[in-house]
């Protein structure tokens, strides 16, 4: 690697929290008017609760380059490499010539959404307290999905403001490499990308293994992931998912998805641009990267997995529905449950598809088995978290507004109860299975930051 890039990832400080929005707008309206010259801060558009949505432009390179922090708010890592980065940028005159594109930074795409998460941005970072302070939004709220397609029976075009910003900024400025900074909760170290770049691997790869974390060998993150290498694959648009669910017998997969495409799939096809995703965890377990075999097979461990999930969504189901009439429409808890508990058809397909796919008759890895019986409950645990954010949401505004109603406060408060105790509850019985560490902020910028550097060194070059 580049010495100027090594020296660049040297200096990452030694961060103990995340920044909030409000922080984050106030630093880069601080970099702006420090380097005037180098910085220029513009409003790229307004989120829906009318929120600035702020764009750095920094330097004057010969291509484009865009990178985006929280596409999904609980996801806040590329948002505090972002923040690093834009200001090492800004002061580093050697480090704009070296690389050559002028960049476009946006720090929190998701600005709504972030801000329902900054309760377990400042610690502490336990499991329990990351989901119970949780929020993602349902995938029609989602800014990285809902960006307009029409695909076989699938026509998507209730694009939501933030989605409409981003899509006018690649429209105007056309960038040859976008960095799009996602973060997944548990696990280990993968990548997504737009096409194989197979000389890279390893440096992508070793990012990760300077740092001590390791490679996420488990199950991908969805059955129609297509993987290049270890840990690398082909980046996602919504059509592999359709596509599955065709497969495996969904007859309108189109009344299944209800939502959009993500920004990689839109800007391939605007301007063919370059999409890399790092995705890194905040808790890992070394389970996560022992491939050796496990005592059971990989189809009876994907299945175990179902039955657990299913279990669990009937709970939140009919928790849900005991306050549902108190909770308003747009309660943004509830339409995330709604949407996440709506799984019948994409688990009918998962069980057709181990069913007939002989790679699910084999044993096991230890990390498959881990991901599938461990892992996925760590990630149920998040739905959880929802549900009782849901029914304290209401509590909340029937106090703010003085309102009288016993039966009302009564179901809500039950709701609440029965649902915080079973969050606990497997709270606790994941931090007794789980071995898990807490991964310093330092490290996990550092993966990413080199990880965006050797991409876009190997894209000028190739």
């Amino acid at each position: 690697m580049k010495e100027v890039f090594e020296h660049v990832i040297d200096k990452v400080p030694d961060y103990k929290e995340f920044l909030t929005v409000e922080e984050m707008d106030l630093s880069s309206k601080k970099l702006a008017e420090e380097f005037p010259d180098v910085v220029e801060l513009f409003e790229m558009g307004r989120t829906r609760d009318n929120h600035p949505l702020y764009c750095l432009k920094i330097g004057n390179g010969f291509n484009n380059a865009l990178m985006f922090g929280c596409p999904h708010p609980n996801e806040p890592i590329g948002a505090m490499m972002l923040e690093y980065f834009s200001r090492e940028l800004a002061q580093n005159e050697e480090l704009r010539k070296e690389l050559d594109y002028t960049w476009y930074i946006v720090k929190s795409w998701d600005a709504d959404g972030t801000k329902l998460n900054e309760n377990w941005f400042k610690g502490p970072f336990t499991l329990y307290n990351y989901a119970r302070n949780f929020f993602r939004p349902a995938g029609h709220q989602q800014v990285d999905w809902t960006f307009p397609i029409d695909y076989k029976k699938l026509h998507f075009h209730d694009t939501i403001p933030e989605t409409k910003a981003m899509m006018n900024l690649i429209d105007k400025i056309k960038p040859k490499f976008i960095y799009s900074l996602h973060n997944a909760g548990f696990g280990g170290v993968y990548w997504y990308i737009s096409r194989e770049t197979k000389e890279i691997y390893e440096d992508l790869r070793n990012a990760a293994r300077k740092q001590g974390v390791p490679l996420n060998l488990g199950e991908p993150e969805a059955p129609y992931c297509v993987a290049y290498d270890d840990a690398i694959y082909q980046d996602l648009g919504i059509q592999q998912n359709y596509d599955y669910l065709e497969k495996y017998g969904v007859e309108n997969p189109q009344e299944v998805i209800r939502v959009g495409t993500c920004s990689s799939d839109y800007a391939k096809k605007v301007c063919n641009a370059f999409t890399l995703l790092t995705e890194l965890p905040y808790f890992y377990d070394k389970r996560i990267a022992d491939l050796s075999e496990s005592d059971m097979t990989r189809k009876d461990a994907v299945l175990m997995n179902l039955e657990f999930s299913e279990k669990t969504d009937g709970f939140i189901k009919n928790t849900l529905n005991k306050t549902i009439d108190y909770m308003a429409k747009d309660n943004p808890f509830r339409l995330s449950l709604e949407a996440f508990t709506n799984n019948d058809d994409s688990n009918e397909a998962t069980r057709k598809m181990v069913e007939t796919n002989p790679d699910f008759a084999k044993k096991a890895t230890v990390a498959e088995k881990f991901d599938n019986l461990l892992i996925s409950k760590f990630y149920k645990m998040l739905s959880l978290g929802l549900l009782v954010r849901a029914n304290e949401l209401e509590l909340e505004k029937m106090e703010q507004n003085n309102e009288h109603n016993p039966d009302k406060k009564k179901a809500l408060k039950e709701a609440y109860n029965i649902s915080l105790e079973k969050l606990k509850a497997l709270s606790e019985v994941l931090e007794e299975k789980i071995d898990y560490e807490v991964i310093p902020i330092k490290k996990l910028i550092s993966i990413q930051l080199e990880c965006g550097l050797i991409m876009a060194d190997y894209l000028n070059n190739n």
